[in-house]
């Protein structure tokens, strides 16, 4: 019954907040920044011993100069060209152990799991912005406006790390995959609706959206922390709140949400006290391409059971 409710308080949900009249000219003007990087990269090889698999760390050159690490997993024994699977780790994270990809390398996939600036892995953060960083990355360049947002960055090097391997020899450019937990569900569904020649999502429980919404609910202890932090130290009589969630509407997913073409399959637990609901239907309503939302009422955000073995024939073709 609970469920229900839910189900049906939001199924029309459209978020709050206004889509920024120049939001896809900004996004697109971005994107042709990025066509002037180069797609060149360096291969290190780590050795791990597997039967099936060869492992590499990769870097390139993102925007604005910063080395972004990326592990990439290919299958030993390569025939032709094999699909890719991009992955993207939660907040704070990284990109986990090599071998952690190693079932979808068994799959015949090539993966290449990136680590977001400046977090848990090696991707370098060279971003200079005014005002603070305390808390997290969702404020850090908020005082500047869009262009000086971290995750305009990062949102950019999901684009590259996808161009990359479409680019690689070895690799099937028509038959790319992305993956992720909630920041990383969040950056999965960023780098479809940017770069639209990915065919299929997997989000599972989303980050980064409808910033209003959120900011009516307890953040205190949630990955929206920062949001709180901010008025409280950098704003305490709200005098900017206009201005600072207007500028956050630039990496709203729910405003990317209309440009993916991607299949998505979108898992949610209805008892998510970290990526409330409400702020996942607000994109999930927005995304027009083919759609399923996968449900577990009594979950929240935490290891879902079952979800793996029910998507597997998503990207494994028999």
């Amino acid at each position: 019954m609970k469920a229900a409710q839910i189900m049906n308080e939001y199924k029309g949900y459209m978020g709050q907040g206004e889509k920024p009249v120049d939001f896809d000219h900004f996004w697109d003007n971005e994107l042709k920044k990025l066509d002037e990087l180069s797609l060149g990269y360096e291969l290190e090889k780590v050795e791990i011993p597997s039967k099936i698999a060869e492992f590499y760390n990769l870097y390139f050159i993102g925007v604005n100069g910063a080395k972004i690490r990326c592990q990439y997993i290919r299958p030993k024994h390569i025939q032709g060209k094999v699909p890719g699977m991009l992955m993207f780790h939660g907040y704070h994270g990284d990109s986990g152990d090599f071998t952690d990809k190693l079932s979808w390398v068994a799959e015949g996939y090539a993966v290449l799991a990136m680590d977001c600036r400046g977090q848990g892995g090696l991707s370098e953060d060279n971003t200079v912005a005014k005002g603070t960083a305390l808390k997290g990355f969702i404020i850090r360049g908020v005082e500047e406006g869009p262009k000086k947002l971290y995750y305009r960055q990062v949102f950019l090097d999901t684009v590259q790390t996808a161009r990359i391997l479409m680019s690689m020899d070895e690799v099937d450019e028509q038959s790319i995959v992305a993956q992720g937990a909630s920041q990383g569900g969040a950056l999965s569904l960023v780098c479809a609706a940017l770069e639209p020649r990915i065919k299929k999502v997997l989000a599972q429980y989303p980050f980064l959206s409808d910033y209003r919404k959120t900011f009516e609910f307890d953040i205190s202890a949630s990955a929206y922390e920062e949001l709180h932090y901010w008025f409280r130290f950098r704003d305490p009589m709200h005098e900017r709140e206009e201005e600072f969630f207007r500028t956050l509407e630039y990496i709203d997913l729910q405003h990317l949400a209309p440009r993916i073409k991607a299949e998505v399959k979108w898992a949610i637990g209805l008892e998510d006290g970290v990526c409330f609901p409400a702020t996942q239907f607000a994109v999930y309503n927005k995304i027009n391409a083919k759609k399923e939302m996968i449900v577990f009422p009594e979950y929240g955000h935490e290891y879902l059971p079952k979800l793996g073995d029910k998507v597997r024939r998503f990207f494994v073709n028999e």
